[in-house]
């Protein structure tokens, strides 16, 4: 081939490059274009999908006290996180408890479809099905760490969806407390006969464990344990955890507060959301319910550990009170007490045993593995500070 050639076929190549990116160009922007009106619309151009199906308006509703420390600021944060996932698109009202239902008919009401979302712990809807209480925490179960790891990959949360299908309703984690405290009592727990006859606030199982011990359960919402304590309808209260039982100001009527909380080791907090609603949900859309959740599921527990640690020492230091620990014995017949219970609440139908079966596979797992890993190392740690 001649220069001259050579040149004209270079000078025809580049006119045809140039004009092959110009052309990309525009349909790029014509692309993004078609896009940003299927955005604006609620379509989408012809071969692409639409990033949601629709704009939507939907009510959450919660068991907790509005603005609550922990749980009721958790809901409103899940609530902001799916509307911000989906660009507006999708808003959420939140009610606290008993602005647009109980706090303990949120189940009913999601499950109706009056709301389209609850945030909640499963074991207050015990009455259902006993099966509930083991996607919520059961006494000498599991912490939120193996809890976690049942959930998604122990097949925990496939059997969660089989029970809740049963009244319509798809459920996420949706946040967790982290081991709870044994409460708040008026006198000294020095024994097991200490118990008898005392009337003690506790909900779920951990309840039957205290009726079985001795004690007098009695289920009451968070917002009415101080005027029952301080009035002296009941003697003893356990509500969560350093951080809000300061915010509820159970230190200034008793004193004496007892560890552990074996009824509730690692409380999994629920956000169920209307079935229908679900199914009718773009696959857009349930990435971002999941994605919320799994998110304030995370936050909440490293929320709830680092509040807990800082309102402990306010509790002790600067309001007197007494951290008090369970005597072996104690924490021996209440272990007995629970697996009794626990192994009670799993033999209602063949759901309730399959649920029950794979928990507690997942809990002889995780006391294997956490003997030689936290458990042992928390150990070695406590022999260096020491």
């Amino acid at each position: 081939m001649t220069n001259k050639a050579t040149k004209s076929a270079s000078t025809s190549t580049g006119k045809t490059n140039v004009n092959r990116r110009n052309i990309l160009r525009g349909a790029g922007i014509a692309s993004a274009a078609a896009l940003v009106a299927a955005c604006d619309t609620g379509t989408s151009p012809k071969g692409a999908p639409a990033l949601l199906g629709k704009k939507r308006q939907l009510k959450m509703v919660t068991s907790w006290p509005k603005n609550f420390p922990g749980m009721g600021t958790g809901a409103e944060r899940l609530a902001k996180r799916i509307e911000t996932l989906s660009d507006n698109q999708i808003k959420v009202k939140v009610y606290a408890a008993g602005e647009l239902v109980g706090g303990l008919e949120c189940f009913d009401a999601v499950s109706s479809g009056k709301a389209d979302m609850y945030h909640a712990a499963e074991y207050y809807w015990q009455g259902k099905s006993s099966a509930f209480n083991f996607f919520a925490a059961v006494p000498m179960g599991m912490t939120a760490n193996e809890m976690n790891a049942w959930i998604r990959f122990g097949g925990g949360q496939a059997l969660w969806d089989e029970l809740s299908a049963k009244f319509n309703i798809k459920p996420f984690p949706g946040g967790n407390t982290g081991t709870q405290m044994g409460g708040w009592y008026q006198k000294n727990i020095n024994s097991v006969e200490d118990f008898q006859g005392l009337r003690i606030r506790m909900p779920g199982l951990g309840g039957e464990v205290m009726r079985r011990i001795g004690a007098t359960p009695v289920t009451k919402q968070g917002g009415e344990l101080f005027q029952a304590l301080s009035q002296g309808n009941i003697d003893a209260t356990e509500w969560i955890g350093p951080w809000n039982d300061l915010a509820f100001g159970f230190h200034t009527i008793v004193k004496k507060y007892y560890y552990p909380g074996i009824h509730e080791p690692g409380t999994t907090l629920s956000f169920g959301t209307n079935l229908d609603l679900w199914q009718d949900f773009s696959a857009k859309e349930r990435s971002i319910f999941e994605n919320a959740s799994m998110a304030e599921n995370e936050y909440m527990y490293s929320e709830f550990n680092a509040n807990n640690a800082r309102a402990l020492d306010t509790l002790v230091n600067e309001h007197g009170v007494e951290l008090l620990e369970f005597s072996d014995e104690i924490l021996a017949r209440l272990a007995s007490i629970s697996a009794e219970v626990v192994a009670e609440a799993g033999k209602a139908d063949d759901l309730s045993k399959r649920i029950y079966q794979s928990f507690m596979e997942a809990r002889k797992g995780s006391i294997r593995w956490g003997a030689i890993s936290e458990q042992a190392f928390m150990h070695a740690r406590s022999l260096a500070e020491a």
